[in-house]
């Protein structure tokens, strides 16, 4: 009995987030960010940092929003200091260097760790059985069912081939 007690115990924390839409996570400025919202779209999650050899993804970013929006691919960034201190900066701070250095115009969640026993709940389900992110600038693709369906290193410029193709895949399946 007591044993069976515990298992049930161990699986409520994994039931807890079995669903994009059960996360809660805050936006950069500190609101509420509506998961729920993104129901229906496929969604490109990508640990962003403003003091990392891959920050110039940013515009290949931006870029890839402009160009996707309207056919339904949500991209938000979630800063983390996760590797090596490169997103240091307050949610004012990050803002504003996005939006001036960048044009960002797509959501940016509040800063949270992406990795470690203190990782953000939202990136527990995304690399739950995949992986951590190694470095800034990870991309997870969820389709348009809720499911990750792609994981992309740093090095995966927001204009390869092999991302968009699994994006316009991901934008395909209903």
């Amino acid at each position: 009995m007591k044993s069976a007690l515990l298992a049930g115990l161990v699986l409520v924390p994994a039931l807890m987030h079995a669903s994009l839409t059960s996360i809660s996570i805050q936006t950069l400025d500190g609101k509420p960010f509506d998961l729920a919202a993104l129901q229906g779209k496929a969604v490109l999650f990508v640990n962003v940092a403003s003091k990392c050899g891959f920050t110039k993804q940013y515009a290949g970013l931006q870029a890839l929003h402009a160009e996707m929006k309207d056919k339904g691919l949500v991209i938000v960034g979630v800063p983390s200091n996760d590797f090596g201190g490169q997103e240091p900066g307050s949610a004012e701070q990050i803002a504003t260097f996005c939006s001036e250095t960048y044009g960002v115009e797509f959501p940016l969640t509040e800063k949270v760790a992406v990795k470690g026993p203190q990782k953000h709940p939202l990136y527990a389900w995304l690399s739950g059985g995949r992986g951590e992110p190694k470095w800034n600038f990870h991309k997870y693709l969820v389709d348009r069912k809720g499911n990750v369906v792609g994981e992309f290193p740093s090095r995966t410029a927001p204009d390869s081939p092999e991302l968009k193709a699994a994006i316009e895949k991901a934008l395909q399946e209903s």
